[in-house]
């Protein structure tokens, strides 16, 4: 394990990292009512560790933050002693860039305030989607949660945010009405588009390396009934599945989202062992409507092949983040994507034979969302601002061992290039891996005034986030 121990000039913002940790940082836990980790304490692998854990996040030390109060007094301590601070509650979006900062876990800061009359909920930063979302129970109400109830809502909407409900209604970022930050100075205060109209418009989407962010404001929205979840097919009926997809989603209502994809289940003792190993072609859906309405749209699919499993039934606001069945124990999780202007039948020719069964592919799943809808309209101004494409076409799969890497990023790397005549050569940023750079994530103009803002806030550079924004 790597341990700062020497001065050194940080490779992102040209900062002076001080050295050794013991002097960097003393002082620091005299300030704070949480805890202070350092590298030489018995609990620092676990306390660096992101939820990711391909990502070998090396900072200067671990602040494990118990009120809002030790952010502000953590970003302070680092303002005065030439340090930059990141802040993560659990990791999911985890890179490098943490590497020499001091790491601010945020996840105890968990107050939820739910106005059902208003529909807005305010949340700390380490609010996950699941415990909002629960409270959200017998109320008729839903947030833009995505697809992952272990994320939290506050690291979801600074990154953009596409939930199963975004056809209808945007974007997690776009629902964003207030922010609470920690500015590079250790300012502690709410913004909105009255107070401050350029900082909201790039934090809706922007990431985090503008301002610590310890709480949103959020609108919710009319959800009466959901309906949804998992159609499971054969792996060898992907093309009249992957077909009768396409299909649905140029008829599909805005109160329909259709996710399709390939997935090919390593064969490990973690799984049941009736799908070790295995090959499956799934169609996942989620609908704002009636049971009647849903099955209705549902029915072409359902007769494209025989359905070995079927999850879909009547949803509370809780069970929406578990409709994809991701996995909410860390992993060694990579992947690529990219926004697609077309899904035809060549496309899915050419995904098949790059990843369809007998394909020999690393990968373990392909999968194809389809956006449009609300997505492609404006609404709040927002960095993540609208985007015309109808399909998202992303690639996943896992590092269990070192000798993996080469052939998983390798396969990654073929999945955007054989992709490429359906690409529009951008993605969400919360679908950047891999040390990805933000011009994929935005055109030129939004990320020259990305840059501008950065450099007028955090001249300096105190604060960092998972992917930071290149300076002016």
């Amino acid at each position: 394990m790597t341990i700062i121990n020497h001065a050194s000039a940080d490779p992102t913002t040209g900062r002076h990292v001080a050295g050794p940790p013991s002097d960097a940082l003393h002082g620091l836990d005299e300030r704070l009512t949480g805890r202070l980790v350092v590298p030489t304490d018995p609990e620092w692998p676990a306390a660096r560790m992101p939820w990711n854990v391909v990502v070998d996040q090396q900072p200067l030390a671990v602040v494990v933050a118990a009120h809002a109060d030790d952010v502000v007094a953590t970003v302070r301590f680092a303002a005065e002693r030439g340090l930059t601070v990141a802040a993560q509650p659990s990791g999911h979006a985890a890179t490098t860039a943490s590497t020499g900062t001091i790491l601010l876990r945020t996840g105890a800061l968990q107050d939820i305030h739910v106005d059902a009359a208003a529909r807005v909920a305010r949340v700390g930063a380490g609010v996950k989607w699941g415990s909002l979302q629960a409270a959200l129970e017998g109320t008729g109400l839903t947030g833009l949660v995505g697809s992952n109830p272990d994320v939290t809502v506050v690291g979801y909407c600074l990154g953009g945010g596409l939930s199963w409900f975004s056809r209808a209604f945007g974007r997690g970022a776009g629902a964003m009405r207030a922010v609470e930050i920690v500015d590079a100075s250790g300012e502690h205060r709410w913004v909105t588009d009255a107070t401050d109209p350029e900082l909201m418009w790039a934090l809706r989407g922007g990431g985090g390396d503008l301002a610590i962010v310890t709480a949103v404001e959020i609108d919710l929205f009319g959800a009466p009934e959901i309906y949804g979840g998992l159609l499971v097919f054969p792996g060898d009926a992907a093309r009249p599945v992957l077909q009768a997809f396409a299909a649905a989603t140029t008829t599909a209502p805005e109160q329909l989202t259709l996710w399709a994809m390939l997935m090919h289940l390593p064969d490990v003792e973690l799984l049941p062992p009736e799908v070790r190993g295995q090959s499956f072609t799934v169609v996942g859906a989620v609908h704002l409507g009636a049971p009647d309405a849903a099955e209705r749209l549902l029915a072409p699919l359902r007769s494209a092949a025989p359905v070995v499993r079927d999850t879909m039934r009547p949803l509370g606001p809780s069970e929406v983040g578990l409709v994809a069945e991701e996995p909410v124990e860390p992993t060694p999780a990579v992947l690529a994507a990219t926004y697609a202007h077309t899904f035809d039948d060549a496309a899915i020719d050419r995904i098949l034979a790059l990843a369809g069964v007998g394909s020999g592919t690393p990968l373990m799943q392909v999968q194809v969302r389809h956006l449009g809808g609300a997505l492609a309209r404006d609404a709040r101004p927002a960095v993540a601002g609208p985007r015309s494409e109808p399909f998202l076409l992303s690639a996943l799969s896992m590092i269990m061992a070192p000798e993996h890497a080469a052939p998983v990023l390798g396969a990654l790397d073929d999945f955007l290039a054989q992709v490429g005549p359906w690409s529009a050569e951008a993605a969400p940023l919360t679908f950047l891996d891999r040390g990805e750079p933000l011009t994929r994530a935005y055109v030129g103009a939004d990320l020259d005034r990305l840059r501008a803002l950065k450099s007028a806030l955090d001249p300096a550079g105190v604060i960092r986030g998972n992917v930071p924004i290149p300076r002016a």
